[in-house]
């Protein structure tokens, strides 16, 4: 076997590992609180009063604004100037979440805005209160369109945590920095750990299609092509 895939191969269940203990968990913990993070801000924006909205809107112009490596330095290496420590791993969840958040909060604002007014009014017509309105008509409608961005802004998370390699968490792309430093073999490792990036986003990408597909609108294009 070439030296090169040796390394590879006696390399890869140390970075399959670090994946799996700390890339997967921070990617579902960030993703999930995160989209609750973005309904509430975007229901905020939506219907709330104008002080809120102004705050929910000033929350998702600042996080829009600058780049989620900077945020991750404020939180963990600018709060502790301020008598507030966090580890790793919560400052990069907290990080994510709030990123994820605000970029979540548009994607729903703009696929509840896309619910026509009439199904509002026809399901005030029968009765419902708002938060039936929400649950049963509006919801529901707006999540078949917010399930490719959605998808997209998931997949894309899977990657931006090699970011989290900068404030120290031993995730899969710090992990492969560590192996380079001992073995002075930079191309093979990141080409290795690119891959592994790639191959979840390949898996993520084919279960984004079937999602569409499943939630895919009546008369839309993927039950026309089918």
């Amino acid at each position: 076997m070439p030296q090169w895939l040796q390394l590879m191969a006696d390399s890869l269940p140390t970075l399959l590992w670090a994946g799996l203990i700390f890339t997967v968990p921070l990617t579902l913990l960030s993703f999930v609180l995160g989209l609750l993070l973005g309904l509430v801000t975007a229901l905020v924006r939506l219907f709330a009063p104008a002080p809120f909205v102004a705050v929910a809107r000033f929350y998702v112009w600042v996080i829009r604004g600058t780049p989620l490596l900077v945020q991750l330095f404020v939180i963990f290496y600018g709060l502790p100037s301020m008598n507030i420590l966090l580890d790793a791993f919560p400052a990069a969840l907290i990080g994510f979440t709030l990123n994820i958040g605000a970029y979540t909060s548009e994607i729903i604002r703009a696929t509840i805005s896309s619910v026509p007014r009439g199904q509002w009014e026809a399901a005030y017509s029968i009765g419902m209160s708002w938060s039936q309105v929400m649950r049963r008509t509006i919801l529901p409608q707006a999540t078949r369109v917010a399930i490719p961005p959605l998808s997209n802004t998931f997949i894309s998370l899977v990657k931006d945590t090699s970011l989290a390699a900068a404030i120290t968490v031993p995730e899969l792309f710090q992990t492969a920095q560590r192996i380079v430093a001992t073995t002075y073999e930079p191309l093979i490792l990141y080409i290795e750990a690119a891959l592994i990036y790639l191959a979840m986003s390949s898996v993520l990408s084919a279960l984004q299609a079937r999602l569409e597909h499943r939630f895919a609108r009546y008369g839309g294009f993927l039950e026309a092509r089918a």
